[in-house]
């Protein structure tokens, strides 16, 4: 029931959200496109030329897989016997040094057994999550395989032994961390979740009692869109059962929008829906799944299998794909788990015989742990993912040209937008960014004739953060204070969600963020282009003599991007504001990624690469964690306690 008020709440937000809805609008334009390209599909020969668009354009824009061939390195450290099966506790090498936590599930008689993956939603602990399904297909014949998503159970990246928790409160924050990292290097997370499930059965398949021509797939919420990635993927899987994730992008955009392994970019620009990803393997067979209570509704998961189903049929085979909607909220329920033993065996056994499951004991995730301490971290030689992405951005990082990242940032749409539509109450300004998405700012004036020099201020105001993070200064006082210099200040709130801005640590406002790299569009980029609407308007003002900009904090890199592409910004003034892109890679978690996310941007630049140093005072630069870092000569750094007289003096007279 929680579930269900929480989505009628997302529905609720969604009306008083014009910015959310300008997007839906092109999400839904951008599906009209594709739901027409795929009804005019009537033949297998274009079935099959769809579905060779389908991967050749999904494999491009999550980066294509990694193409690491070593070895496993596999090794068994402990078995629990369980009364009519084994669990082995597995650990092997995804890459080299990425170390993957498993356990696997067999029978205890000696034999080849058809296998099958079961990959783990956003439960903190990861592998134990499905075990009675994992037990039951053990004692039903079949070798099954549950393993910790990286982010979770022994693989939690930020997992501090002073604490005895992650610092990152949570897997999904973990997930968006390694999406923005990914997404900086035009590349997406997916490929390395993918990539530890391609390995478990690659070590699956190396097993004597395992036979290679039967093995099957499902998981359940992140899982399910695991499973669906995987099976469409990787021919080795025969059978697969994704659950509780099904939902056309028609109501998943702005809905409860997924996180980063699940959200491909540019997944909906580039002319997809759910139902592409099954289409791409047909006709593999697909058990489908929901349930009635689900934030993933029944209603918004059948239109992604009777798309999908519409397929099957034009290649004659219908009976390879079922849609099963189980009772109760969010998961699997007997039922459904009940429906995946049927599949598993109808697909992998070649066999209708009844299939019910039987009550099996569940071990505590401590019981089921496969490392001594219960981190890979402590393992000879691990590597963490941010250390591998931050090897690989190494090798194929090639700087660029101001001018190049200027031609880039006028392609994603920064460039001065011409007169805007301007409505005014006083000193109150509103400001259409776009059709109906209005920004509001404030304009003070100060007395006297003649022309006066104006500044743009972005405007920031103290936000909810964790004591642990240091916040940046609010932007009023400042203002202020400029105005009574006797200048024009015009103080700019930028487009954004902001009732749907979600209050946990580190993640900013991904929803926002995640929602336009779908549809093929950049925040950051939306946001620079609304400082240079606020550059026009004062500029159309006959009292104003030059413009400049401040801004605080992330929002800072928005200021510079404006200014790299409009040299009427005289002077632009950062403030504790990410001094680098790269430092993203040093930690395996940061604030505020997505805020500053420009897909591919730390192949080629940095953010001082922005702004020519003549036009650009920056003060006390940060770390992603908002901690004042040196950065060497070129920056400004405040004593402790120090107010902002100096630098005020510095931005208004050099």
């Amino acid at each position: 029931m929680r579930l269900w008020i929480a989505f009628a709440a997302s529905l609720a937000l969604y009306a008083d959200d014009p910015f959310l809805q300008w997007m839906d609008r092109i999400a839904q334009q951008q599906l009209d496109e594709r739901a027409a390209r795929l009804a005019a599909i009537q033949t297998p020969e274009q079935v099959k030329q769809r579905q060779a668009q389908i991967k050749t354009k999904f494999l491009e824009i999550i980066g294509g897989l990694p193409d690491y061939k070593g070895p496993l390195n596999a090794r068994v450290t402990g078995v629990i016997n369980a009364g009519g099966y084994a669990i082995e506790k597995v650990i092997f090498e995804s890459l080299s040094g990425y170390y993957v936590t498993a356990n696997v599930y067999r029978p205890l008689t000696k034999g080849r057994y058809p296998a099958v993956l079961l990959q783990s939603g956003h439960t903190q602990e990861g592998k134990p999550e499905p075990q009675i399904t994992a037990a039951n297909l053990a004692l039903q014949g079949y070798v099954a395989m549950t393993f910790d998503p990286v982010g979770q159970g022994e693989r939690e990246q930020t997992y501090l032994p002073m604490l005895g928790r992650a610092l990152s409160g949570g897997s999904v924050n973990e997930h968006l961390a390694m999406g923005a990292q990914n997404i900086w290097m035009n590349q997406s997370v997916v490929r390395y979740f993918v990539n530890d499930a391609r390995r478990a059965i690659d070590y699956l398949v190396s097993r004597a009692d395992v036979d290679p021509n039967a093995i099957g797939a499902a998981g359940c919420s992140g899982a399910g869109a695991l499973t669906t990635y995987t099976a469409a993927l990787d021919d080795r899987i025969k059978a697969a059962a994704p659950a509780c994730f099904l939902m056309t992008y028609r109501a998943l955009f702005s809905g409860p929008t997924t996180d980063s392994e699940m959200s491909p970019p540019s997944f909906i620009a580039a002319g997809f829906d759910q139902a592409d990803l099954y289409i791409m393997s047909a006709p593999k067979p697909w058990l489908l799944m929901a349930t009635e209570e689900d934030y993933f509704p029944p209603k918004t998961a059948r239109p992604v299998y009777e798309e999908s189903r519409r397929i099957f049929e034009i290649l004659k085979a219908p009976e390879r794909i079922r849609f099963h909607v189980g009772p109760g909220p969010h998961g699997t329920p007997v039922e459904s788990r009940t429906e995946i033993y049927r599949w598993m065996a109808k697909w992998l056994k070649h066999s209708d015989a009844p299939v019910e499951e039987v009550p099996v004991k569940q071990y505590s995730n401590l019981e089921l742990r496969v490392t001594k301490t219960g981190s890979v971290a402590d393992e000879p030689g691990s590597r963490r993912l941010h250390e591998i992405l931050k090897e690989e951005l190494r090798k194929k990082r090639k700087p660029a040209t101001r001018d190049d990242l200027k031609a880039e940032l006028k392609r994603l749409g920064v460039a001065a937008p011409g007169a805007p539509i301007v409505k005014t109450n006083g000193n109150e300004i509103v400001v259409d960014v776009e059709p109906g998405v209005p920004v509001r700012a404030k304009l003070y004036v100060p007395s006297g004739n003649g022309k006066k020099p104006a500044v743009v201020i972005v405007e920031d105001m103290p936000m909810p953060q964790p004591l642990f993070v240091s916040r940046t200064r609010p932007t009023a006082p400042l203002a202020e204070a400029l105005y009574k210099k006797g200048h024009i200040v015009l103080e700019l709130e930028l487009r954004d969600s902001p009732l749907q801005v979600e209050s946990r640590a580190f993640t900013g406002n991904w929803l926002a963020n995640g929602r336009a790299n779908l549809i093929g569009l950049n925040l950051p980029a939306m946001r620079a282009r609304d400082i240079l609407r606020a550059v026009d308007l004062l500029e159309a003002r006959g009292d104003v003599s030059e413009t400049r900009g401040a801004a605080r904090g992330v929002k800072g890199i928005w200021l510079l991007m404006a200014a790299a592409v409009d040299a009427r910004l005289k002077k632009v003034w950062v403030d504790r504001t990410p001094h680098s892109v790269l430092a993203a890679y040093d930690r395996p978690i940061g604030n505020f990624f997505f805020d500053a996310l420009i897909p591919g941007f730390a192949l080629k630049y940095d953010f001082r690469d922005f702004v020519e140093p003549a036009r650009l005072l920056w003060s006390d630069p940060t770390d992603w964690m908002n901690r004042v870092v040196d950065a060497g000569t070129a920056y400004y750094y405040r004593y402790t306690g120090e107010p902002d007289d100096a630098l005020i003096e510095a931005f208004v007279t050099r």
